[in-house]
């Protein structure tokens, strides 16, 4: 396994991190068998976060006597100072620790930005834990390329994690920039979401870019970490034939797979495309039915709110058929959604 050093943290982590999502389809001593497993194949990195129901718990039993062969991180997307706080506390209980390596800002935006950083907000609750020796670094995730290109510029912040796969490469010039400025960089989504199935080659792909720290695949299975710790330790260039599948995989999920680069805002109905979209991905393809309907019951405005103007799709510059996708998430993860509020 290869080793990188995270930005300005300091903190030696694998190429190959562990990310959370997932465990909350399985239970806790199955998530002692991913430890186990991560221990064996050299990966000491684990990201998770306050959002991922059980995830934090699952971790926490899970880690219990190793906990010092890991660097933890975990997100909030609380955005004030005393909420912010409260939720520090609370992973600090569910991971059975007295430290948390990385706390991160989970998703915020630009609105969500400004009250984290002003008086009362969640960034002073950070400072306080930091200095108070439960948190080691401050560190950020989004989704928005104008929000990744304000981040890069914030003193505070000592990492970034942003999508990037071989369908979502809108970033890759951003992600130049973080190794420039010390600035850790951790890619989530390298399996777009579960659309990119091919997994050797979805690793080898992130692998091939030297500016990326460090890689976080959701992982339920033993199997699934020996596979992508395999991808990633292969160090070789890209052969033609996985060049040849990379370029394959562009063009299939080319025309209908949102890069949430929010371009197509805003909507004339008040919908969160690119979160419907992202909602809906985790309830088709990731198998997070439950956590995907909670949180798509948390939107506004839902995929059936669309007037079928089109405006969207005018802005889009991938072209996709935004309105056919809307409907085909209100048909799935929508419906869904209605019938368990019914419930």
């Amino acid at each position: 396994m290869e080793y990188r050093i995270l930005g300005k943290t300091g903190l030696k982590i694998s190429r190959l991190g562990f990310g959370g999502i997932p465990i909350q389809k399985i239970d806790a001593e199955g998530t002692k068998k991913l430890i186990g497993e991560l221990i064996k194949e050299g990966v000491n990195f684990i990201d998770t976060a306050r959002g991922y129901t059980v995830s934090e718990e699952y971790l926490g039993f899970a880690s219990e006597g190793v906990r010092d062969h890991f660097v933890l991180a975990t997100k909030s997307m609380a955005r004030t100072k005393e909420a912010m706080a409260k939720d520090i506390d609370i992973s600090l209980k569910n991971l059975r620790t007295d430290y948390i390596d990385l706390y991160q800002i989970h998703n915020p935006s630009a609105k969500d930005l400004e009250q984290v950083t002003s008086p009362d907000g969640a960034l002073e609750a950070l400072y306080e834990a930091k200095a108070a020796g439960k948190i080691g670094h401050i560190g950020i995730t989004l989704h928005s390329v104008d929000l990744f290109k304000q981040a890069i510029d914030l003193p505070w912040i000592e990492t970034i994690m942003f999508p990037y796969n071989i369908v979502e490469t809108q970033g890759e010039e951003l992600i130049s920039q973080c190794a420039k400025n010390n600035i850790g960089f951790i890619a989530m989504k390298p399996m777009a979401g579960g659309a990119i199935k091919d997994a050797v080659v979805a690793m080898r792909f992130i692998g091939s870019n030297p500016d990326v720290t460090a890689v976080i695949p959701g992982m339920a299975d033993p199997d699934e970490i020996k596979e992508n710790a395999s991808a990633i330790s292969d160090t070789t260039p890209l052969t033609d034939e996985e060049q040849k599948k990379i370029a394959d995989i562009k063009d299939f999920l080319g025309t209908n797979f949102c890069r949430r680069c929010n371009y197509c805002a805003p909507c004339a109905a008040g919908i969160n495309i690119p979160a419907v979209f992202l909602f809906e991905g985790y309830y088709s393809r990731y198998g997070l039915q439950d956590w995907a309907i909670a949180r798509y019951a948390t939107l506004a405005k839902n995929a059936s709110d669309c007037i079928g103007c089109g405006v969207c799709e005018s802005r889009c510059p991938y072209n996709l058929p935004i309105r056919e996708m809307l409907k085909n998430a209100a048909d799935t993860v929508g419906r869904q959604s209605m019938h368990s509020d019914k419930r």
